[in-house]
């Protein structure tokens, strides 16, 4: 896949691309230079442990991450049902 740098130096993510891996403009990525290549990667999502109301463990996200909305978590649920 091809693209181009403008002269601003912004690298435009094909729209395929893009779905494919759910990114969404304003969602901030990591980026870096590994060996020559550049790198783009989403930040790590900080979870805690949480107990259920059945009395589990389970991982959730802390107070501080974004809360995904409805429309985005039927979107990731669809993607990874493909």
């Amino acid at each position: 896949m091809r693209t181009t740098i403008d002269r601003a130096g912004r690298i435009v993510v094909p729209k395929g691309l893009r779905e494919r891996l759910g990114l969404r403009g304003g969602e901030e990525l990591e980026i870096d230079e590994v060996d020559g290549r550049i790198e783009i990667r989403r930040p790590p999502r900080h979870v805690e442990l949480a107990v259920t109301r059945h009395g589990l463990l389970a991982a959730a996200p802390s107070s501080s991450e974004h809360e995904r909305g409805a429309d985005e978590v039927r979107e990731l649920l669809e993607r990874t049902r493909r």
